[in-house]
């Protein structure tokens, strides 16, 4: 036991970011801060254990890390990545990464922003960075 830890109350190791896309931080899909992912299906199945080499997003016969199913539960209702991102306490980059392989294995998807081709509404980024300077 180490000095200052109480009666072997143990806080759970938390997950280093890169671990939890295997070191990957390119999305194979546009996902901006704003734009909006939905869960198709519950999140369910066995959560994946601390020996566990490779992280896991659900694929049949494997179990599925705490992070994916909160995201998936969490998306039960439309929200846009940067709300994942905040709600969840995980960085952008990586929110992005597995929600990328979450709309490619068909659990979640991609609604984009609203808006048609071309480019963005500034007017919506700037109320976008203004949520984000308040979280």
């Amino acid at each position: 036991m180490t000095a200052g830890s109480g009666r072997g109350a143990r806080r759970p190791a938390r997950v280093r970011p890169y671990s939890l896309t295997g070191g990957r931080t390119r999305s194979g899909h546009v996902l901006l801060v704003e734009t909006f992912v939905a869960s198709l299906e519950p999140a369910d199945g066995p959560a994946d254990g601390p020996g566990d080499p490779v992280p896991t997003t659900g694929t049949p016969g494997t179990r599925m890390l705490p992070e994916i199913r909160a995201i998936i539960e969490l998306c039960r209702r439309m929200r846009s990545v940067a709300e994942v991102s905040a709600m969840l306490k995980i960085p952008l980059g990586v929110v992005r990464v597995l929600l990328s392989d979450l709309a490619d294995q068909g659990k979640i998807r991609v609604y984009g922003t609203g808006r048609g081709p071309g480019q963005p509404d500034r007017a919506l980024l700037e109320r976008v960075l203004v949520g984000l300077r308040r979280l």
